[in-house]
């Protein structure tokens, strides 16, 4: 059987709901003989923006020390093995399909979500291939994610929190924090990012109440940049290291969240490593530039195609600040996003640096905003908007009226979107 068949027949028997608990996971989990009890050192990943990116530092300076790191992430972009990476490897079609129909049979029919499902598998496998350390990043939340059943995590991060999934995690800041607090563990260290006043006051409390000691950014740890890279400065560590292989200030706390965690799990790492790593790291879709390719091909000479997956104001924010910063040129959006996210708020920060915007469908994805409910979000705000019946067609349209001069287009709004950009770019 295929990955696409075997995903399709899982997502058929257990809907895309979301249902946060830790009952079912645990179960099977159980009955799987408790893979969650036999993995390497976990580095444990939470917050609202900065996830991804914090875990791709962590992977990239962990593997240019040396070491053998398994990976969880979420969502893919492009295959769904992205989620599962073994030893450094994606994992294979064959060993993905053999571990969902392992999973699913010892399920047995009970209730079950997909998450869980693709979570238990990944912790079988996990288990099973020798490595050095896991970077697990949440699914949402923290307190009731699936993968929140890791006992005594090498080091729990949470990231910047802010508002997002309000429907699951609470309608205010501090409400979400809480959610995000509860990956904290007895006598783990939890490596806190930049938080406002609020969220942290709400960690601060749980990690006194569960006893996990933290690292707080601005009062533990601090990074910054310089004129040649990033400065960093810890409880052990003071260290002068290149810039963010990342675009965008906020690109700099992420990498500082990570050295936190890493300084902590072994202050003897060679900070040459951590600096191949922070350097070289690689994360798609965010701010991500598209050189080559049909779509870049599509546009005058000279222009720029860029790509970011944020959905959420705060990303639209640190897009916005990357952007005030660039060489002016003319700058235009083709916006997508799902139907449970705001599209006014987050194209009102963005509102200021764009010409236009060509509105598209998700192709492929029944939970998208239309092209033109997308489009009248975006002449809401002030955004010159038209719908267009697909990418190439946006990109063509904006290659029209920029009468052959450079440009600079934004694909943005979803990670969905994204990985459908990846794709059709090759």
């Amino acid at each position: 059987m295929s990955v696409d068949a075997i995903l399709a027949r899982l997502l058929a028997l257990h809907p895309r709901v979301i249902d946060l608990s830790l009952g079912r996971i645990r179960r099977l989990l159980d009955q799987l003989g408790r893979p969650h009890e036999a993995l390497p050192p976990v580095f444990h990943v939470t917050g609202t923006n900065g996830k991804g990116s914090t875990c791709a530092y962590l992977r990239a300076a962990l593997e240019a020390s040396g070491r053998r790191v398994h990976v969880f992430t979420s969502p893919h972009l492009v295959r769904f093995n992205e989620r599962i990476r073994l030893a450094g490897a994606l994992i294979s079609d064959d060993a993905l399909v053999a571990l969902l129909e392992e999973v699913e049979g010892v399920n047995a029919g009970e209730p079950i979500t997909f998450f869980e499902i693709v979570g238990a598998a990944a912790f079988l496998a996990f288990a099973r291939t020798p490595a050095d350390a896991l970077v697990l990043e949440v699914g949402m939340g923290g307190r009731l994610d699936a993968t929140n059943v890791v006992a005594r995590p090498a080091a729990s991060i949470i990231t910047p929190v802010s508002l997002d999934h309000m429907a699951f995690l609470g309608d205010t800041v501090p409400a979400i924090a809480r959610e995000k607090a509860g990956i904290l563990k007895p006598g783990c260290p939890g490596i806190i990012g930049p938080q406002t006043t609020d969220a942290l006051a709400v960690i601060e409390r749980h990690a006194a109440a569960v006893g996990a000691p933290l690292l707080c950014f601005g009062r533990d740890w601090t990074v910054a940049p310089t004129a040649d890279g990033l400065r960093y400065e810890g409880p052990r560590w003071r260290l002068d290291l290149p810039p963010p292989g990342l675009l965008g200030r906020h690109q700099y706390d992420n990498a500082g969240g990570a050295i936190a965690a890493l300084e902590a799990f072994d202050p003897g790492l060679d900070p040459a490593a951590l600096a191949a790593g922070i350097a070289g790291v690689e994360w798609p879709a965010r701010l991500q530039r598209l050189r080559q390719g049909p779509l870049a091909a599509a546009l005058p000479a000279g222009s720029e195609l860029w790509l970011d997956g944020g959905h959420n104001v705060a990303c639209a924010e640190a897009v916005a600040a990357e952007l005030a910063r660039w060489p002016a040129m003319p700058t235009h959006l083709v916006f997508a996003m799902l139907d449970n996210r705001d599209p006014k708020a987050f194209l009102a920060v963005l509102a200021p640096l764009a010409a236009s915007l060509e509105a598209v469908t998700i192709p492929g994805e029944h939970k998208s905003w239309s092209a033109a409910d997308a489009a009248a979000a975006a002449q809401a705000v002030g955004i010159p908007a038209v719908a267009a019946p697909d990418l190439a067609s946006a990109l063509a349209g904006i290659a029209a009226r920029s009468g052959g001069k450079p440009v600079r287009v934004l694909i943005c709004g979803s990670l969905y979107l994204a990985g459908v950009v990846l794709a059709a770019n090759g």
